[in-house]
């Protein structure tokens, strides 16, 4: 494999919080990789044309596979660079499940925090593209809702804030002891998002020096070796590489899905996003891999984590084939 064809590419902008939590991630592999930076809000047609529709932040690229959501980018760094590894404890599935209930619970609360908290000052155009991302087709009431409510929702951020502070009360360096893991970074993009976007941030976390003295070790990590890239750079670099997943299938899948079938797959959150399309390359319980191609751009393959995620077959010749 040759060195551009092994090099990550990080499509991302700097104010992204999940972006953060995989340029830690990054920075704990101690690894060297390539910043395309993307806009904040839509249309984002470069980005566009090598997920085949997937418009969130970040997307991870190798070569001419591309790894959308951050889990799925997560397992990914660690299969292709296993030290320093992101689990040095056994404690490997319960730090997936914490991470998964950080994405969804912690994450929608923060977010709540401060969208409502910014009320009015947010610009428009952002509120309204994030405000149906994050909160569905009812985006303005339960924003509405949110800055109405901020001190109770506030008052549920403390409590998790709270267990993190005690988990690090014996003075460790990191989560889980002296070796920073995977769910340092998988929660830390919580405490910089609150820290950085809202106020009332710093003086809520001051409350807790544990999570503070934490959160400067993670911090002092560092994002590894950074360069920059054009987008238009990253696109020539797919169309000139050959994606290298292989053929994969789970034989008790609970939808049937295998290898060849034409699907769809779009978040389960009612977010108004372009659902993917593509032909199976391989799929697991815990993910799948779509095939797209276009004129200028190649083959690419596009791969995401199952959880979170709806898949439906296409075509009335797929349905006949299940």
């Amino acid at each position: 494999m040759s060195s551009a064809e092994s090099e990550i590419i990080l499509h991302n902008y700097p104010q992204s919080p999940v972006a953060e939590k995989v340029r830690v991630a990054l920075g704990i592999k101690g690894l060297s990789w390539r910043s395309v930076e993307i806009p904040r809000l839509p249309p984002k047609p470069l980005l566009i044309k090598l997920t085949g529709g997937y418009r969130r932040t970040p997307v991870m690229q190798v070569g001419a596979d591309i790894y959308c959501d951050s889990a799925c980018i997560i397992k990914e760094l660690e299969r292709r660079t296993p030290e320093p590894t992101f689990f040095p404890t056994n404690d490997k599935g319960l730090v997936w499940c914490l991470a998964r209930w950080t994405d969804m619970v912690l994450f929608d609360l923060s977010t709540r925090i401060v969208l409502g908290a910014a009320g009015d000052d947010l610009p428009a155009d952002f509120a309204k593209d994030r405000g149906r991302l994050y909160f569905g087709p009812d985006w303005r009431q339960s924003m509405k809702a949110a800055g109405a409510n901020l001190p109770h929702l506030v008052s549920q951020i403390q409590a998790p804030l709270s267990w993190f502070d005690e988990q690090l009360a014996d003075g460790r360096a990191f989560l889980l002891g002296e070796r920073p893991a995977a769910i340092d970074a998988q929660i830390y993009f919580v405490i910089w998002f609150l820290r950085g976007r809202w106020d009332g941030g710093p003086p809520l976390l001051s409350q807790f020096p544990a999570l503070e003295r934490w959160e400067a070790n993670v911090k002092a990590i560092g994002h590894g070796e950074r360069s920059e890239m054009t987008g238009e750079q990253a696109i020539a670099r797919a169309a000139a590489c050959t994606p290298l997943a292989a053929i994969a299938s789970s034989a008790d899948d609970p939808q049937g899905l295998r290898p060849g079938m034409q699907v769809s797959i779009v978040s389960d959150i009612d977010a108004g996003e372009r659902p993917v399309e593509g032909e199976i390359k391989a799929v697991t319980g815990q993910s799948i891999t779509l095939g797209h191609s276009s004129k200028d751009l190649g083959e690419v393959c596009v791969h995401f984590p199952r959880a979170g995620y709806v898949v439906q077959t296409l075509g009335r010749d797929t349905l006949l084939r299940r």
